[in-house]
């Protein structure tokens, strides 16, 4: 077994441990595949996170070890890879990662990072963020061909709105939309706006897609998860490998290709060759910066004649002002 194997990104070298770790067991992929992986989709991933304050994901061990989310950057962290100061609800902030080329995804994953989680901001702006993301969560009894017939309610929800969504999969059951928005708005506002586009989603097809935080009011339905855009809460980025088995990665999508698209089409061993035939297919995502204004209208209208107020935060959070009372519902009647 090897003891360091090198790789070459943007003229930087950067030194892998143990390459030969196995880190998915049931396909054979190494250390070594997931860094060649994330070197052949380098251009890709890394507009996904460039500038962006990055939690890292870590499996040292591989999928079948032992793993844990790291948010503040690593002691060992080389000078060319960039930080942001980002805080957290409590108060407290941190110092994160902000990947800006490929070298520092190599990095990364050198470290046992498969899944990079990248804030909605820029680490020049910390407190405004310039994505909208919108996540499709399958509740049991249901699966990604529901989220796939919500993704595509949504696309007409937000072009109602002003707004350009970016698909992909989620590299399990749901899909994720991203809006990139121009970065004027709070992390409130912004949740706000994502409250009103999937309460409207959930108007147009309330039997089979729900809003409800409580997992006991949810049913059988797609949760648009509103809460992925509030303060320290993050989605796994496009190109990012997740940690199941057979080795899927968030896959990026044209709206054209998402009805014939699958989940399981997409892994580490055939997202290499799709990027060399199309390329990144969200390339041009950041030269489309949309606003808020009309999405916002719509939550004061809900809130005006629909009575319909703010939706509970998740449970790090402190208390916050107009926000429901957080008790589960069962409990509260109790």
């Amino acid at each position: 077994m090897a003891e360091t194997a090198e790789l070459t990104a943007g003229g930087r070298t950067v030194r892998l441990s143990h390459p030969d770790k196995v880190y998915f067991p049931e396909r054979g992929f190494t250390k070594l595949d997931v860094a060649r992986y994330y070197l052949a989709v380098g251009e890709g991933i890394t507009r996904a996170l460039r500038n962006r304050p990055t939690t890292l994901e870590r499996y040292p061990d591989g999928v079948t070890g032992e793993s844990f989310f790291q948010k503040r950057a690593p002691k060992n962290l080389p000078d060319w890879i960039p930080t942001g100061r980002i805080s957290f609800p409590s108060g407290r902030y941190a110092d994160e990662i902000c990947p800006t080329e490929p070298a520092a995804v190599l990095w990364a994953a050198n470290l046992g990072c498969l899944t990079f989680h990248p804030w909605p901001v820029r680490r020049g702006d910390t407190e405004h963020p310039d994505e909208l993301r919108i996540d499709l969560d399958p509740q049991p009894g249901t699966g990604y061909g529901d989220a796939l017939r919500a993704a595509l309610e949504l696309r007409d929800v937000l072009d109602g709105l002003g707004l350009r969504g970016w698909p992909k999969t989620s590299g399990g059951r749901g899909l994720h939309v991203f809006v990139p928005i121009e970065p004027l708005w709070t992390f409130t506002q912004v949740r706000r706006a994502a409250i009103a586009v999937a309460r409207e989603l959930e108007r147009r097809a309330p039997d089979r897609i729900t809003t409800a935080w409580w997992k006991e009011e949810r049913g059988e339905k797609i949760f648009v998860d509103y809460n992925q855009t509030a303060r320290d809460r993050t989605i796994a980025s496009a190109y990012s490998v997740r940690p199941r088995p057979h080795a899927p990665v968030s896959a990026p999508l044209l709206w054209e290709e998402l009805p014939d698209a699958r989940p399981e089409d997409f892994d580490l061993a055939t997202m290499p060759v799709r990027f060399a035939e199309k390329g990144d297919v969200h390339a041009g995502m950041d030269e489309h910066p949309c606003r808020l204004e009309t999405a916002l209208e719509l939550a004061d209208r809900d809130e005006r004649e629909h009575g319909l107020e703010d939706l509970p935060y998740p449970p790090e959070h402190p208390k916050m002002k107009g926000e429901p009372k957080r008790v589960q519902p069962s409990r509260a009647r109790h």
